[in-house]
């Protein structure tokens, strides 16, 4: 992970995603222990807001923050 500001926009294979499970995918975290360590320390945004529950599922529309990261979830 790069400290460069960076969006990418990611295409939904079902009707949902959970948040650790978006870390993994798209390389925020290496690994599912460092999506957890991501999540209960607070630093991952869902839509602007701090979330601390790795299994918060994730829809089309919303978006996703991690330091200048963000990842914008489509329609499959």
């Amino acid at each position: 992970m790069t400290d460069s500001p960076h969006t990418l926009d990611l295409q939904l294979r079902g009707d949902h995603i959970t948040l650790d499970a978006l870390l993994k995918a798209t390389g925020l975290a290496a690994s599912g222990g460092e999506a957890k360590a991501l999540i209960t320390s607070g630093q991952v945004l869902v839509d602007g807001v701090a979330e601390v529950r790795r299994g918060r599922k994730l829809r089309a529309g919303q978006v996703v923050a991690l330091g200048p990261h963000r990842v914008q979830l489509l329609n499959a």
